[in-house]
């Protein structure tokens, strides 16, 4: 019976009892990803710090870095990174793992910027105009997309601005005499050291280098030589005066230290500097990169002296598959004792000399030379010379973070030209440069 009564009570009970509450269920997570590059505005010859954070443990990301020239060409690199346990990437300590670059390379993004997919290749991101910084955006993608390929979705960017002169530098167009040019200033009332910056046979007026040595302490004089308002328009023959004039411009400016100048030339520029130090009494100090021993391309005179040039011989220079020109073995030999009136007679100099040359140097051979202009300087018994030389690194060592460009386009023959190197040696070598050039100088300009 007292089965039978609590059995008839079950429903009853059933019905008085209260349902618990139901809370909602806690939304899934939702990761907010950031990333900051710091400083957001700075130098162009610095190193940025980039930290992505809020990612998943372990989560593969593709870093992207995007930046258009003056032009509208766009450039662009990318990189693998995997977050950390905390979700946590730290360009300075961790490692890519694919892309344009492997290794910890801090500032990897920016020296393996190139041309775009959509773009004509062998075109260099340099600056054109000092005074506009250039801008790169920093993307983080989900997983791990190829070079060209379409990657992910964007879950974070970060724009940084990259400035080629400090607040306060000076430019001053030239137009001195037969001079021509821009004068950078530094900051203050000074006086300075002075230095002529010259770059090579692409001509015209090539000025970022210049505007960061001024950011750095020094008045830098960017001269060109051809192709540059009222200058000859090609570099068949020139004459060492126009340099002498302004580096007697540049040892009697008011801003300038004295007694003596440098100079500081790449390519056809380098041979020049040697040839300033050499018969010029204002030049006290010379930095040579990737040049040539002895004058080539353009006979120079200076007065009633002809340094004839050597030549390029064009049956000399391969065609690549591409369609990239390697001269490597195109110039005449300057050790070859018929070509002896060509040599820059450097043991004349009274002053110093920097030898900064890319043993993967494939425009000419950089490396030779050097030893070629070592070799003259100790048969004199002068030991007026230090040598930087870098292995893996090509012809071009720029301040630190220019993009890397193994072959570039020749702006006189509208052809890519092979430079050789590899991109994260000749990165090192760019960066590890520069602060010895400006040691170098300040040294011997004082």
């Amino acid at each position: 019976m007292w089965r039978a009564v609590a059995a008839s009570l079950v429903p009853a009970r059933a019905l008085c009892r209260v349902p618990a509450p139901r809370l909602p269920l806690p939304p899934p997570r939702r990761w907010v990803v950031s990333v900051a590059v710091s400083p957001t505005a700075g130098l162009a010859d610095e190193r940025v710090e980039t930290r992505v954070a809020g990612l998943s443990p372990g989560q593969a990301v593709t870093l992207r870095a995007v930046a258009a020239d003056e032009r509208g060409c766009l450039f662009q690199s990318c990189a693998h990174y995997r977050a950390d346990s905390r979700g946590e990437l730290h360009l300075g300590t961790d490692a890519s793992h694919g892309g344009d670059y492997t290794g910890v390379e801090p500032m990897g993004l920016f020296w393996s910027l190139s041309p775009a997919g959509m773009e004509k290749p062998y075109q260099r991101l340099v600056p054109r105009s000092t005074g506009t910084p250039m801008k790169v955006e920093v993307l983080v993608h989900q997983g791990h997309s190829l070079p060209g390929a379409l990657p992910g979705p964007v879950v974070a960017k970060a724009e940084v601005e990259r400035w080629f002169a400090a607040p306060g530098v000076r430019r001053i167009r030239l137009k001195e005499g037969g001079v021509r040019g821009s004068l950078f200033l530094p900051p203050g009332d000074g006086p300075f050291p002075g230095v002529i910056d010259m770059y090579g046979d692409e001509g015209g007026l090539i000025e970022f280098r210049s505007s960061l040595l001024a950011t750095r302490g020094f008045a830098a004089l960017s001269l060109p030589y051809f192709d540059f308002e009222d200058l000859p328009r090609v570099m068949k023959e020139l004459k060492l005066e126009y340099f002498e004039e302004a580096a007697r411009f540049l040892q009697h400016h008011p801003k300038v230290k004295g007694p003596g100048v440098g100079v500081i030339g790449t390519g056809k520029g380098a041979e020049l500097a040697l040839s300033m130090i050499t018969f010029l009494p204002e030049v006290v100090a010379a930095v040579w990169i990737s040049g040539c021993s002895s004058n080539t391309v353009a006979d120079l005179h200076y007065g009633e002296m002809t340094l004839p040039g050597l030549r390029f011989d064009t049956n000399k220079v391969s065609v690549s598959d591409a369609g990239v020109f390697d001269t490597f073995e195109a110039l005449d030999d300057p050790a070859n004792p018929a070509n002896s009136p060509s040599a820059i007679p450097i043991e004349k100099a009274e002053g110093h000399f920097l030898l900064v040359v890319g043993e993967a140097d494939r425009m000419w051979k950089s490396s030779l030379y050097a030893e070629l202009a070592i070799r003259r300087l100790r048969q004199h018994g002068k030991e007026n010379f230090e040598l930087l030389s870098y292995p893996g690194a090509g012809h071009r060592i720029d301040p630190p973070s220019t993009p890397f460009c193994q072959a570039a386009l020749d702006r006189i023959l509208g052809v890519p030209v092979l430079w050789g190197g590899e991109s994260k040696a000749h990165a090192h070598a760019q960066e590890h440069s520069w602060g010895k050039i400006q040691e170098f100088l300040r040294m011997h300009l004082g």
